[in-house]
């Protein structure tokens, strides 16, 4: 039986959609960085970005549970002395509704060069409407 290396330029690449109104936060960022990374394909392999595109809309209407509205923490420094800076779940959603999914799927990538080229092939927009219906996008279902 022989190895398979998988070339970069054979790789086919599909569009997949995933609707995350009403679905717990955690699960719609796992099912979409395992949809980026092509985990979902045979010819998955660590080193070559074999994933598909990934469109997520609804991203403001995503679930959590508990009080983690309240208690979620976001971190970031602006690179001043002191310049740490701390924003609660439900200020960033008021102010930014992609951006704790845009995190939570980052966290689930690889933080190199090539887990910075999967994130480029991911959409997330806060309402239904996407501008993508030409690529003829795929739902994919979220069994939780």
């Amino acid at each position: 039986m022989k190895t398979i290396m998988v070339n970069p330029k054979t790789v086919t690449r599909q569009w997949k959609l995933i609707d995350a109104e009403g679905k717990p936060l955690g699960r719609v960022a796992s099912a979409a960085a395992r949809l980026l990374m092509g985990k979902h394909k045979a010819i998955y392999s660590p080193n070559v970005d074999t994933g598909d595109f990934v469109v997520i809309i609804n991203a403001g209407k995503v679930g959590i549970t508990g009080k983690k509205a309240q208690q979620k923490q976001y971190f970031h420094h602006t690179g001043h002395i002191g310049g740490e800076r701390w924003i609660s779940y439900e200020a960033l959603m008021a102010k930014h509704p992609t951006e704790p999914l845009m995190e939570a799927i980052w966290g689930m990538l690889p933080h190199s060069s090539l887990g910075k080229k999967m994130l480029k092939k991911l959409k997330i927009y806060a309402g239904a409407e996407q501008p993508h219906a030409a690529q003829h996008l795929e739902t994919v279902t979220i069994d939780f």
